[in-house]
This record gives structure tokens, sequence and C-alpha cells, in this order.
């Protein structure tokens, strides 16, 4: 029995595909390459062109291989651009899962680990968040996002597909050998955007706001390196496996890093001095992020390896180090 990861050439998508043939699973991929990467494509899995807009590509998929479980990351995800244009979002993020939701019925597919995101919850009541907190977005990307976690709600309760939603904070880092890692265009992460001074790629990194209601005036931002998301997923396709409930899960270290502490720790990683310039605020820009895990800790056993920023910052140079441009395709 395989498993199907839609997105799996993206930047998560790719590092969980890892994990999971690095554990013996069999991987079929999907992805239309909107944003993905062929280099990123693991040569152990099978792969499929093709969007899960289209049912009859994903007719093919489940007829062709013995289908267990999907993992689905396969969304537009950048805040800004979802403002701009809120109907490609819910076109591809919502009219895509329901497509696939059809599919997976369709064929008997009942289990389905879905990559959510902290933007579900919007401007946080308190700090930090827990999964029954408020859920209230901001943006159309949050708001997708939440509408794709209420119809893997309404057909588990119909149809019976079982679901785990991992809402995860700032994914971060590379796979630790530097072969994978991340590559978006245009790049809207601070930590790429930090790396790319000391690459030569821009002359500074701009920190929106400097008067935020936090210990040095920048934002806190909880980051999670991309490795221990990718494990989170295996354990969460696991705990369906084992008969789990539908369920909703934070994905954080818990801890939060400014702006400017994410810059100092750059310069430490690369040896090089960084210049930065203060900007205007963003509009929309929570002064603190921060998950609270426990839930996911208590019961997917979930237990991060890289909590030191230090790390996460270090594996992210060794890819940007060896790939300035990203990936060659």
């Amino acid at each position: 029995m395989a498993i199907l990861v839609c997105g799996g050439a993206g930047y998560i998508g790719s590092h969980a595909v890892h994990q999971l043939i690095a554990k013996g699973e069999e991987v079929v991929i999907v992805d239309n390459l909107q944003t993905g990467h062929r280099a990123a494509i693991n040569p152990q899995a099978k792969f499929y062109e093709g969007d899960i807009r289209n049912s009859d590509c994903l007719d093919k998929i489940f007829t062709e291989n013995k289908i267990e479980a999907v993992i689905h990351f396969a969304a537009n995800s950048l805040v800004g651009e979802s403002v701009e244009k809120p109907l490609k979002y819910f076109n591809n993020n919502v009219y895509g899962m329901q497509i696939l939701l059809e599919g997976m019925v369709k064929h008997g597919v009942d289990k389905i680990v879905f990559s959510s995101t902290a933007a579900t919850y919007g401007e946080p009541e308190k700090v930090p968040i827990e999964e029954n907190d408020r859920t209230q977005p901001t943006n159309p990307y949050g708001e997708s996002k939440l509408i794709m976690e209420h119809m893997m709600k309404w057909v588990s309760r119909a149809n019976g597909v079982r679901f785990v939603s991992l809402r995860y904070f700032n994914a971060a880092g590379a796979l630790e050998d530097g072969s994978i890692g991340e590559d978006h265009h245009p790049e809207t992460h601070l930590i790429p955007l930090i790396l790319q001074v000391p690459l030569g790629k821009r002359d500074h990194i701009t920190v929106f706001g400097d008067d935020y209601p936090t210990p040095d005036g920048t934002c806190l931002r909880d980051y999670i390196h991309v490795i221990d998301l990718a494990d989170a997923h295996i354990l969460a396709l696991n705990y369906l496996r084992d008969g789990g409930e539908s369920n909703i899960f934070n994905l954080g270290n818990g801890q939060g890093f400014s702006v400017k502490e994410m810059i100092v720790t750059a310069e430490k990683v690369t040896g090089q001095k960084i210049k930065t310039e203060i900007g205007a605020r963003r509009a929309g820009d929570p002064a603190q992020l921060i998950a609270s895990s426990d839930k996911a800790k208590k019961i997917l056993k979930w237990n991060p390896q890289f909590a030191d920023v230090e790390k996460v910052i270090a594996t992210a140079w060794k890819w940007h180090k060896n790939h300035p441009d990203g990936y060659s395709d």
C-alpha cells in the first residue's frame, strides 16, 4: 500500500517524502510543478505530473496504485498574494480539496493528513496559541485553509474519511545533507531572505517595524524545522492507522524568536555582517505568534529535534550556499 503525497515536489512536501521513504514507505507523488521543483522529486517515489483539481488525473492515480492514505501539501500559500487574488486561493485550495476528497471517497481511501497553518487563527487572543482558541483568519489564505478543515470534518462524518490537520507555524531549515531545501519564487520567508544578504543576492534585509510590544521591538515568531514537520506528518499518519479519530494539532517549538535575533544568529552562522534597515510595519503582522504543541507531543508523541534556532539556520545556510540560485529546473 502506498501513501499519496499531494505537493510532494514542494518545500515541505519533498522533505516529507524523504522521511517517508527513509522509513520504508511506498510513496506516490502528484504535483503540478506550479511552485514545486522537478529536481526536488525523490527518485524512489512514483511521480505523476498533474493537478489535484483534475478528477481524471486523480482517478488514474487511485486506479493504478493501491493508495492507503493521502498527505496533502498542494496549495497556494502566499498571504499577500491571497489578499490580491482571493479567487485563485479559493480555486486552488478549496476546490482542490473538494476534488481530492471526492476522489478519496470514490476509491475508498479513508485517511488524510492535511498541511494546515497558524493563519487559521488570525490575530491571536493569547500566547501561546492552543488548538481550541478562536479561529478568525485575517487573509484569504488562512480562510481557505480553515474552509478545507471544515470540509474534511463534514466528509469525515458523512463518509468516514478520518483526518489529521496540522496547523504549523514558521517552517524553516533544510535536510541536513543540503540536497533539498527551500526555493520559492518570490521568496517571502524570513530566513532565506536574511541569507540572501551574505549570498550577495541583496544589499540588506528590511525589518518591518521595530516598535512592537516585544523585548526588542520586532515581531516574535515560532520557527519549526522542516524535518520536524515532516516527522509530525508521519506520526499523524500512524495515529490514523492505529484508529485515531479526526483531530487537529499545532506544530511549533513553543518559543518565539524576534526578527533581530534571527539576523544576529544568521550572522553567527555565516560569519558575515548582515546589513539591516528598518521599514514600516506591514499590515496584519501580529506582534507575536507562538504555538502550544503540548497536544501533539502528548497524543502523537511528537518530539522536535531542532529546537535550537542556530541549528535550524545552519541547515538552511548549507542548502542556500550550495544552491545560491535554488534548484536548477
